[in-house]
């Protein structure tokens, strides 16, 4: 079931919360948190019933191991048997995950190194396996360090699958979610939370829908023909994806967020307007934060962090992009991707330890066109593709831009030129609910935009971070 469609916001979404509410206002407290888990479960199942008994073992596998290495780490802290069963733990998440998502891409890649000819398996990725998985590492980390609690476990079980944040996070840690959870005040309707999730709900909806989804088949066009296209025409695609993946991720972000305040829950923020970041890190700090600071907090800290001199802590850096790279997709790109990131990173590290000043302009223009470079990576189906669009930016097949363009030609660049004055300059959807006053303009503003994106939405498309 995807947020934008009908079956959602017509039927699902209103159901849940009317129960939700009434159960709450009967004092069926434990049961409310019940029936939001099971629909959670529904939401999941809805779309592949098959991966529903993954997720439920997961949970349960997960949640099993996590009461035992704190039970031991209390009578026996730092105990080595509980770092035994958080190892097992992991490794069992990673072997899920490694399983399902990359098990066809090592033997591809065996059998082109050493020649075998093994046959590739051909498995269905499980949606939101990467998130959820990740999301249990982390509690598992944090159980053995002593910084987890005794959870109910049909609270750990929503905290798992709260399906605003299931599917494509944010990646959330149980001090974040649970506590939330936990709170009396979420089984209490909030007329003002209400307006503030149906205001960001609508905002997210409006940008998947009236913009990501209308620059789709001009990105397809772009790269579909990789080999050919002009200067001009490589730009335009490249840029075209850029706001396309803005657009896309940051409205299933608002939309997870406004969904979280329908039930008095607080999800945290995780796209913060990263094209108008000042550098690299600064772009990190505002691109899929919480999938930021999991790399931060759970790999390059145990890496070493910059606590073994300045060349460890620049491998640490790199590394930890490029496993970054890799857990977006099992393919050579993502690691690509990845990886340049963290090139980035070094040498952002090393101009701002040589202590060099630039304008803040220029910082910001100069981040902009590296990630924009770096996206072709990470839209490319295969290197060849990204080889012929980099090459054609860079000038490659020469600089001559045609004014003799289809009228439609222009009317697109000048939509795109329009598109990225909002992002490098326009608050985001955050800041405008921070400044939200129910007003009459208020609601006429949005139930326009809410008109425009209900006549717009066909068949519905899913979000490009369900591939992850």
């Amino acid at each position: 079931m995807l947020f934008n469609s009908f079956s959602f916001i017509v039927c699902f979404l209103p159901i849940v919360l009317l129960v939700f509410y009434t159960l709450a206002r009967w004092r069926k407290l434990k049961l409310a948190i019940a029936f939001l888990l099971a629909s959670s479960l529904f939401f999941y199942g809805y779309w592949e019933p098959a991966y529903l008994p993954v997720l439920i073992g997961s949970i349960a596998v997960n949640y099993i191991l996590g009461q035992r290495i704190q039970r031991i780490q209390r009578k026996t802290p730092r105990s080595k048997t509980a770092r035994q069963l958080m190892q097992i733990g992991i490794a069992i998440n990673l072997g899920l995950l490694g399983y399902y998502k990359y098990a066809g891409f090592f033997v591809t890649n065996l059998n082109s190194a050493i020649g075998t000819h093994l046959p590739s398996p051909t498995i269905a990725l499980p949606l939101a396996i990467s998130f959820y998985s990740f999301t249990q590492i982390a509690y598992l980390i944090d159980a053995d360090r002593g910084q987890a609690h005794d959870y109910d476990p049909i609270v750990y079980g929503l905290f798992i699958t709260f399906f605003p944040q299931l599917i494509a996070g944010p990646i959330l840690r149980h001090d974040q979610l649970i506590p939330e959870l936990e709170q009396k005040r979420i089984f209490v309707f909030s007329r003002r939370n209400a307006t503030i999730g149906i205001t960001m709900f609508i905002l997210g909806l409006a940008k998947k829908v009236l913009i990501a989804d209308t620059l789709s088949p001009w990105v397809g066009d772009v790269f579909d023909q990789s080999a050919t296209v002009s200067f001009y025409q490589a730009w335009f695609g490249a840029l075209a994806y850029t706001l396309q993946l803005y657009f896309d991720f940051s409205g299933y972000s608002d939309m997870a967020v406004g969904l979280g305040r329908m039930f008095n829950v607080k999800i945290p923020i995780n796209f913060d307007s990263p094209y108008q970041a000042r550098s690299i890190a600064d772009f990190w700090r505002r691109w899929h934060i919480t999938l930021s600071d999991f790399l931060r907090d759970y790999l390059y800290i145990p890496l070493g962090g910059n606590r073994n001199g300045e060349v460890r802590r620049y491998i640490n850096l790199f590394l930890t992009m490029l496993l970054g790279g890799l857990w977006h997709g099992a393919g050579w790109t993502f690691v690509a991707w990845g990886g340049l990131h963290g090139v980035y990173l070094v040498m952002h590290q090393l101009w701002a330890r040589g202590r060099c000043w630039s304008p803040e302009w220029l910082g910001r223009g100069v981040t902009f066109v590296a990630v924009v470079m770096a996206w072709v990576l990470f839209r490319a189906t295969e290197f060849r593709q990204a080889q012929d669009l980099l090459f054609a930016m860079l000038g490659g097949r020469g600089f001559e831009v045609s004014l003799a363009l289809p009228i439609a030609v222009w009317m697109r660049g000048v939509g795109l030129l329009g598109l990225l004055f909002v992002v490098w300059f326009a608050p985001n959807t955050q800041a405008i609910a921070q400044r939200f006053q129910p007003t009459g303009r208020w609601a006429i503003a949005l139930g326009a935009i809410a008109a425009l994106t209900f006549i717009a939405m066909g068949q519905p498309s899913e979000f490009l971070y369900f591939q992850f």
